[in-house]
């Protein structure tokens, strides 16, 4: 737990958590299979966090790659196995699109704990973060696309290219700014704070979850066009 940190601030990234969970669940039409990973996971994580794992910096790879790395090589399986199409194929798009709200709340904790000193300006809507941006306009592209249907598929698709650039604009930064032996930035106030829970569910679960979406959608947007 990160010390003097208002107690508002946990509260409304746990909560973010679990939204991000129950959506990806309801996308997933209910997999009782992704629930329980996906549960499990965070469960690990958390506990990870909890006991300051991550805050052990020194080390190369840097011990947050734990956090990262398994969850891009589920990505992977799920995308280059047929079983995993067959999952891809499932999905609900329209959910995975509500999925992407979690951005408000996740970017108002991260200006908040830089406001905490606990990570830089530039993670931050005020520094080079723009992140909100896709939160803010995914309930417009549920209500033109999904709902009123007077968008083109063409257009949901530059939706999630150009929110998927903003989301990696901020993932890399957020790595350079890290202390770790390949920060880059943010020497004078690094990226501290996603090493401790809960906030460490960030890159574990909210970014991973939000940019599968995004690559899902995209996927499946292309192949129907």
């Amino acid at each position: 737990m990160i010390d003097n940190l208002p107690l508002y601030v946990t509260i409304v990234f746990i909560l973010a958590t679990l939204f991000t969970l129950i959506l990806f669940y309801k996308a997933s039409n209910q997999s009782k299979k992704v629930l329980l990973v996906s549960i499990g996971w965070l469960v690990l994580q958390g506990v990870l966090g909890f006991f300051y794992f991550y805050t052990n910096t020194d080390g190369m790879p840097p011990r947050l790659v734990l956090a990262l790395f398994p969850t891009f090589v589920a990505m992977g399986i799920l995308f280059f196995t047929a079983k995993g199409k067959v999952f891809i194929a499932s999905l609900n798009l329209k959910v995975l699109t509500w999925l992407h709200v979690v951005r408000i709340p996740v970017e108002l904790c991260l200006y908040w704990l830089f406001v905490a000193k606990t990570i830089p300006e530039v993670m931050t809507f005020e520094g080079r973060n723009f992140d909100i941006l896709a939160g803010i306009t995914a309930p417009i592209i549920v209500y033109l696309y999904f709902n009123r249907k007077v968008v083109s598929k063409k257009i949901l698709l530059i939706w999630n290219v150009a929110c998927l650039i903003l989301l990696v604009n901020i993932v890399i930064t957020a790595l350079f700014a890290a202390p770790t032996p390949i920060q880059q930035i943010a020497f004078d106030q690094p990226n501290v704070g996603i090493l401790y829970f809960p906030f460490v569910w960030l890159p574990a679960f909210i970014v991973p979850v939000v940019m599968f979406s995004h690559f899902v959608a995209i996927k499946r947007l292309r192949t129907s066009e």
